[in-house]
């Protein structure tokens, strides 16, 4: 496994930042009135899910760590319903849709396997190549 010391070496961090950049991108061809109504919401949930991450990062109390996958999760969540509510609205593809959500639960499953690695002890910078 490779040595994971800094929030950069996570390839989990870099997927949520270029994913953050994906759907601001996307969000800016919404209808101007949902510009500061859905379009601000999914920007600012998907912006938190990797800023969280990068707070937690390899806290020496594991427990902070672990709270700040927790809300990384949650804000994956967050994302994945704005985005159902855009793509239920017409503002994108279903397909586009399904790329975007695929790849926010692959993200996930990764988050998921940092945060059983830490709480079954795994030494730290020893964390999965995620």
């Amino acid at each position: 496994m490779a040595k994971v010391s800094k929030i950069g070496d996570l390839q989990v961090y870099r997927r949520l930042v270029e994913l953050h950049l994906q759907v601001h991108e996307d969000s800016l061809g919404f209808p101007q009135f949902e510009m500061y109504e859905l379009g601000s919401q999914v920007r600012r949930s998907s912006n938190s899910a990797p800023a969280n991450l990068a707070e937690g990062f390899n806290n020496r109390h594991k427990n902070i760590y672990l709270e700040c996958i927790s809300r990384s999760l949650g804000e994956i969540r967050e994302t994945q319903h704005h985005l159902m509510i855009a793509w239920r609205k017409r503002y994108m593809p279903k397909e586009r849709y399904e790329q975007l959500v695929g790849e926010y639960n692959e993200c996930s499953r990764m988050l998921r396997a940092i945060a059983r690695s830490i709480q079954s002890g795994t030494p730290s910078g020893r964390q999965p190549n995620l």
